[in-house]
């Protein structure tokens, strides 16, 4: 890309959940599959693009959007820890961070946990934790996050995805 472009972060609303659901869809088919094997992709890709409708409405969850419906990244954060709804107080967790794979190094991600590291702080939460893809880990490790480890994600009782646990503490 020769010329800037320019996209705002916004909170999304349900009515944006066609526009994630294919977001999610190319970013994750695309850029997971470096570190990832196709068995594992096709397991996991069906729970990983579902749109979470609870996550969408909850006011922590944003896009960056160029223009109406033309949605290049997403993701938010909550209290309640993915998967088992734990909560500790204080910490939150980032959730379904993704960004269009044309739109990859624009600073989209960057921009996405820059407003949620500021509305979680608003919010009182002083700890983020991630579960990051395994391709996704150098990434958070550039805005702050620290690897705390390996874990197996679990998208189904039968279905788990490799990945980084990863932890940043907000100032």
């Amino acid at each position: 890309m020769t010329e800037a472009l320019t996209y705002s972060i916004r909170t999304a609303r349900s009515s944006d959940s066609d526009t994630v659901t294919a977001l999610l869809i190319a970013s994750y088919s695309r850029l997971l599959a470096a570190h990832y094997g196709s068995d594992a992709l096709n397991g996991a890709l069906p729970y990983m693009t579902k749109v979470n409708p609870t996550l969408l409405s909850s006011g922590t969850y944003y896009v960056a959007e160029m223009e109406p419906d033309n949605i290049v990244g997403c993701g938010g954060w909550s209290i309640a820890r993915p998967g088992s709804g734990e909560i500790v107080e204080g910490e939150a967790h980032i959730r379904h961070l993704a960004t269009h794979p044309e739109w990859v190094r624009q600073r989209v991600g960057t921009s996405l946990l820059a407003r949620c590291f500021t509305d979680a702080r608003v919010r009182g939460i002083h700890k983020l934790n991630c579960f990051s893809s395994l391709n996704a880990e150098g990434f958070y490790r550039a805005t702050g996050f620290e690897t705390i480890g390996p874990i197996n994600v679990a998208m189904t009782q039968n279905v788990t995805l490799p990945g980084t646990l990863m932890s940043r503490e907000l100032l």
